[in-house]
């Protein structure tokens, strides 16, 4: 095993005794390992440098991205739940295949352990780690926005038990403006994944008490909101990007809001 603290101890200089296709195979097994310490830790630093530099070729890269595609079917939650955070350095470094957003897209409303943290596991975060990869794809070029929209309202109306307890509402709704400041949104399609959630949670379709996935929904919205009024930041350190029909946007969740609390 190779000593991946050491590794990124050393600014991620790769190691010159191991092939990288084994070091890659190595890293890619730890970002699905049990153990938090490892999958959370130092491989996961040294894969992410070493995809945003470039040190790992293309093709590998490329079978990388298809080994994280795979292990959306994985048994294993922690494994299902990082394969969206490599893929995510995938595409933000250039790499893409249309296959890994169809798997992505079978993969995120059918997920049934939205746990944000377990005291064995550590973070697993489907629903935040997922919403980092939904917004990655839905500003991609060769994916359709409308096409991740509907996603975000397919996770949201997909019942579950678990109410959303470590920040996941704000990274989906993040997401869900990241998407919505493309320019070739039409309005109609700006709006329109909206339906879907009215429809689902629309009056006298629901009984108290509220459950999970309602409320999960109601605070993702209310976030949105503010984001539409306000813009999106890319990152921390860059200006507030606004949202393409920003007001068309707003009094649609606006809609939607009042049609669920009245209900």
């Amino acid at each position: 095993m190779t000593d991946w603290n050491t590794v990124e101890a050393a600014d991620c200089a790769v190691p010159t005794d191991r092939p990288m296709d084994d070091l890659v195979r190595e890293l890619s097994h730890a970002l699905a390992d049990p153990d938090p310490l490892v999958r959370d830790g130092a491989p996961y630093t040294v894969l992410a440098t070493w995809i945003a530099r470039g040190t790992i070729g293309t093709p590998r890269r490329l079978e990388l991205g298809d080994e994280m595609a795979t292990r959306f079917t994985d048994p294993r939650v922690e494994a299902r739940t990082f394969a969206p955070l490599v893929l995510d350095m995938l595409v933000a470094a250039g790499d893409f295949k249309a296959g890994w957003v169809d798997a992505f897209e079978r993969w995120y409303p059918a997920e049934q352990d939205l746990r944000g943290h377990d005291e064995t596991l550590g973070w697993l975060h489907a629903v935040a780690h997922g919403a980092d990869l939904l917004a990655c794809f839905g500003r991609h070029p060769e994916v359709a926005p409308v096409r991740m929209l509907d996603l975000a309202a397919a996770r949201l109306t997909a019942p579950t038990d678990h109410v959303y307890d470590q920040l996941e509402d704000d990274r989906l709704a993040r997401a869900i403006a990241r998407v919505l400041t493309r320019t070739d949104l039409s309005e109609r399609d700006a709006v329109g994944w909206l339906d879907e959630i009215a429809d689902c949670f629309g009056a006298d379709r629901i009984s108290t008490p509220v459950p999970a996935h309602l409320s999960n929904c109601l605070r993702t919205l209310r976030l949105l909101y503010i984001l539409a009024d306000r813009g999106v930041r890319p990152t921390s350190e860059l200006p507030a990007e606004p949202l393409h029909h920003r007001d068309a946007v707003k009094s649609a969740i606006a809609t939607v809001l009042d049609r669920i609390v009245r209900r």
